[in-house]
């Protein structure tokens, strides 16, 4: 798959997304802020969900999917496999919300793909309810 075709696909799935976001009434009102705070410290935290892994496949798919892969194995060059990644195996579900909120920058010097994951996937939108619900999914097709 090129480059260029993976590019345009994640450009519509964002666009398609700010188009036909969550109801004003599911809209998040965390304004966040324009700077990523540091990735927290990996630990050894229990994998217990707080969201509903069913929503949070369809938040993934429209979402994260871009990146990620529409299987979560990620996609060369853009976002990385997190059925198999370590650093979601160490994160509690409170500290994987606290990252996906700030995202990672291309500068963050754990960021080994070069390319900037932002807050909330790029899409404001999103609630920490529905973060937590795909953080969730994330859950299920991570494979220890």
């Amino acid at each position: 798959m090129s480059f260029r075709f993976v590019l345009i696909v994640a450009l519509v799935v964002v666009l398609g997304l700010a188009a036909c976001g969550p109801t004003p009434a599911t809209r998040s009102t965390d304004t966040g802020s324009s700077q990523a705070a540091p990735a927290p410290a990996a630990t050894t935290a229990p994998a217990t969900s707080m969201g509903d892994a069913t929503k949070g496949k369809e938040l993934f798919a429209g979402t994260c999917a871009a990146c990620h892969g529409p299987d979560g194995k990620g996609i060369q060059g853009l976002g990385k496999d997190l059925t198999a990644s370590d650093f979601v195996a160490s994160q509690s579900d409170e500290q994987l919300l606290a990252f996906v909120k700030v995202g990672r920058r291309p500068t963050d010097p754990a960021n080994t793909t070069g390319v900037d994951m932002p807050p909330k996937g790029g899409n404001p939108a999103l609630s920490d309810e529905e973060l937590q619900d795909i953080i969730a999914y994330i859950r299920t097709i991570h494979k220890e």
